[in-house]
């Protein structure tokens, strides 16, 4: 299942749909462009708290999902490396987030 995700996760970054990094990230919140935001394995607190509180902040309520992968896996489907993306598509959300949420539930 992460080769499916991650294979969504870089035709999305060739559509033009994902912003990595954390700089772009924050941008793509603040312009209420993100609709998703996924943290890798190795994601810091302190940067999963500063995305967590900016999904929140004034009213958003913006999906944080915590991945299964890491940022070296994350770093190859994208082509670029970052422990932090947001996708800025109602299409590919909806589907990331479902296949996401399938992933964590059949770890548990």
């Amino acid at each position: 299942m992460n080769e499916k995700i991650l294979s969504l996760f870089g035709l999305a970054r060739r559509a033009g749909r994902l912003a990595p990094g954390h700089d772009a990230v924050v941008e793509s919140i603040v312009k209420n462009k993100a609709r998703l935001c996924v943290l890798c394995l190795e994601a810091s607190e302190r940067l999963e708290r500063e995305i967590r509180h900016a999904c929140s902040y004034d009213g958003k309520n913006i999906p944080v999902i915590k991945a299964g992968f890491s940022t070296g896996e994350l770093s190859k489907a994208i082509g670029t490396k970052a422990a932090v993306i947001s996708v800025n598509d109602e299409g590919f959300s909806k589907k990331l987030l479902s296949m996401l949420e399938q992933e964590i539930q059949r770890k548990e």
